[in-house]
């Protein structure tokens, strides 16, 4: 619903800060239901909006704040889906530049970022492995 309302929206078209709002409100639902990629798209194109839009800083940095959030989601989301698939082959460990190969098709990310991501899974409880520098131990 919202979504499609974005694709009639011209680049130039003026937005108040309560339909801001309500479509950061919307964002923020998608991520809830794990639809970070859909989120993400909304995002960006709120953050078009925002560029030419004069809104309060509360409302942009909400903004910001729930890109970095949904695009930290979306890349661990990614990376637990393939983490997953190597312990169902019985891989024992992977380097995260092997999994940053592994990864590149699907997203663009280096390899600190993994290790930042990974980490979050671990501390999270979703992943149960070790990181040892650069290698996750299974």
């Amino acid at each position: 619903m919202l979504l499609s309302y974005f694709k009639t929206l011209p680049a130039d078209k003026k937005m108040d800060a309560e339909d801001f709002k309500l479509q950061l409100n919307e964002a923020q639902k998608l991520m809830s239901a794990e639809s970070y990629k859909q989120a993400l798209d909304l995002l960006n194109k709120l953050k078009a909006i925002e560029k030419e839009n004069n809104f309060d800083y509360n409302i942009t940095h909400r903004l910001y704040q729930l890109l970095s959030n949904c695009q930290s989601l979306y890349n661990q989301h990614v990376i637990l889906k393939f983490i997953k698939k190597l312990k169902s082959q019985k891989k024992a460990s992977i380097t995260l530049q092997e999994l940053k190969q592994i990864l590149k098709d699907e997203i663009a990310i280096e390899e600190s970022i993994i290790g930042r991501e990974v980490e979050l899974l671990i501390l999270r409880g979703i992943l149960p492995c070790k990181l040892e520098r650069n290698k996750i131990i299974f």
